[in-house]
């Protein structure tokens, strides 16, 4: 898939840990996991909006367009 998802190297950037990150953003860890790991689907403008904000970031930090 050419979009990467950049989640986990957000969370060491801000040495954040997948439940502390799941609390901010109120989302279960079994699908912040499936985020993190590039296995979802999609994502909702609002999850990745609480991502960025959790996170301090912008969201072409989270999300990477690769070609194949």
């Amino acid at each position: 898939m050419p979009i990467i998802v950049n989640v986990d190297v957000m969370m060491a950037k801000r040495k954040m840990s997948l439940n502390e990150l799941s609390q901010k953003v109120d989302i279960t860890l079994a699908n912040l996991s499936i985020l993190k790991t590039g296995k979802a689907k999609a994502v909702r403008f609002n999850t990745l909006e609480a991502i960025c904000k959790a996170l301090d970031c912008q969201p072409g930090d989270v999300l990477e367009y690769r070609r194949e």
